[in-house]
């Protein structure tokens, strides 16, 4: 069975493209592109489910028209109209050359150089120009840290820990908002 933690989210499918199954993808991360994957994982209805990739054609910098194998029409298309679309962690860790999504680093540990671990990444709150970590520490507190890469000193994929080296008083404000 796949697990959520074992995967992070690259993208969404949207709807059926014509008559013989295609679907639109949009994606955050190309790493099925640069790793040359053969699956991709779907969440149908909380599962996680693999479906093996027939072929692609890019459309834009951002999409692709995905052709799963055994979707040849479109009945079976509609079943994937706005579902989320999930990557294997163990596989992207395969790319190191490539910078990965910031999804990629939820459930990583967090620690900064001064305060030390700070805590779990739960959430990526990527709506925004400025990109969020969200932590959870030991005691159940939320810590919001920006996802910049100039703050961020190493990455341990294998560890499953990123470092920081956080501006002064952000932790300290932070926790103060939560209180």
């Amino acid at each position: 069975m796949i697990k959520f933690e074992d995967v992070y989210k690259i993208g969404k499918i949207n709807k059926p493209h014509g008559v013989d199954g295609e679907l639109q993808f949009t994606f955050t991360d190309d790493v099925f592109d640069r790793v040359d994957a053969e699956y991709i994982i779907c969440n149908i209805d909380g599962i996680l489910v693999p479906f093996f990739i027939e072929e692609y054609r890019f459309r834009s910098d951002s999409s692709v028209l995905l052709k799963l194998e055994d979707v040849d029409d479109m009945q079976k298309a509609r079943m994937f109209t706005n579902v989320d679309v999930y990557f294997p962690k163990s596989m992207a860790e395969e790319d190191d050359d490539e910078m990965l999504s910031w999804d990629f680093f939820v459930g990583f540990e967090a620690v900064d150089e001064v305060h030390g671990a700070l805590g779990r990444i739960v959430h990526v709150d990527s709506s925004t120009a400025n990109v969020l970590f969200y932590i959870e520490t030991d005691g159940g507190e939320e810590i919001v840290v920006p996802a910049h890469e100039d703050m961020i000193t190493d990455v341990d994929r294998g560890g499953r820990r990123i470092f920081f080296n956080l501006p002064e008083g952000l932790i300290d404000i932070d926790m103060a908002e939560s209180e």
